[in-house]
């Protein structure tokens, strides 16, 4: 591809791009479709299996069952902050770093690595029209 014109690429990359993001919006439309009708499906088995009183169902097209489904959030970080420390409990935190955060700590604190942290850096192309 190097010896074709970078105008020509610049036009190849912006012309995929559009088509992809077109694809793409169909193909959201499309999907939204059928989870809002899978959702409707999914409502009617569980109140099935709430008025039977059953946890799960055989049928000759499949099984289905209901399960009890929890989610765990704080709206009090700093209250949660504290909680996890009094009591040696970190692994209720998820490990992962805050990529804006961290970038920002570096740029102002230069000579602060923390120990094993590590850092991949890639050149990327960004198109624009």
């Amino acid at each position: 591809m190097s010896n074709i014109p970078i105008e020509k690429l610049t036009r190849a990359y912006l012309k995929i791009r559009a088509h992809r993001a077109e694809l793409k919006s169909k193909f959201t439309e499309e999907d939204d479709v059928l989870k809002l009708q899978q959702e409707k499906i999914k409502h009617a088995l569980l109140m099935h299996c709430e008025k039977t009183g059953a946890e799960s169902v055989r049928t000759s097209e499949g099984l289905f069952y209901r399960t009890v489904k929890q989610k765990y959030w704080t709206s009090d970080w700093e209250s949660m902050g504290k909680f996890v420390i009094e009591n040696n409990v970190p692994e209720l935190f998820a490990k992962s770093l805050n990529q804006t955060n961290v970038k920002q700590f570096l740029e102002e604190n230069p000579d602060k690595m923390p120990k094993g942290l590590n850092v991949d850096s890639e050149y990327v192309i960004s198109v624009r029209k």
